[in-house]
């Protein structure tokens, strides 16, 4: 018994170590700000250990993850307020090290992104962050958002309709929505 608890450990971690960076990713792009990106990181993995038996034999783990970590962002947001997602002093903070091939890097202005991301509602981060960066499918993103696929088309193209409108940033945002 002890040996099948000490294998599902290590799978678990195997697991976080290889999706580390694509969550904190994710994170950092709904709640703009390092620290709170690790916190939901840390607390959406505390969840998914817990249910691993469950989590790890499940077809997509990964969008089970992702799901638990919108989850636990909406209902932090519903809590809270106001978001900073571009905070004024940054300098003690730590940034994001992008990874190759993600398309944020890609940006000429990381800050002028988070303040339009910022701007938008919540649902709309959502869903352009999943769809966009994360480069899920209309499906995916409606399964990690619980909701229809019409409400992350809908949320996606105002998301970036309003994205477009921002000076300086409509040259970031191709006209099919992807960089």
């Amino acid at each position: 018994m002890g040996d099948g608890k000490q294998a599902r450990s290590e799978e678990f971690q195997s697991f976080m170590v290889g999706r580390w960076p694509r969550l904190m990713r994710t994170a950092f792009l709904l709640t703009g700000e390092q620290h709170a990106a690790e916190d939901l990181v840390q607390s959406t993995l505390e969840q998914v250990y817990v249910a691993w038996r469950r989590v790890g034999s499940a077809d997509d783990p990964e969008a089970y993850v992702r799901r638990v970590m919108i989850n636990l962002h909406a209902r932090k947001h519903r809590r809270r307020l106001k978001e900073f997602l571009a905070p004024r002093d940054d300098s003690g903070l730590v940034h994001e090290v992008a990874d190759t091939g993600d398309r944020i890097a890609q940006a000429d202005d990381r800050s002028a992104l988070l303040e339009a991301l910022a701007q938008l509602p919540p649902r709309q981060r959502e869903a352009v962050v999943l769809r966009y960066w994360e480069d899920l499918t209309e499906t995916q993103t409606a399964e990690a958002m619980g909701c229809s696929v019409g409400t992350v088309k809908s949320n996606a193209a105002k998301g970036i309709t309003k994205l477009r409108a921002i000076p300086g940033l409509a040259g970031m945002v191709t006209h099919g929505g992807r960089k």
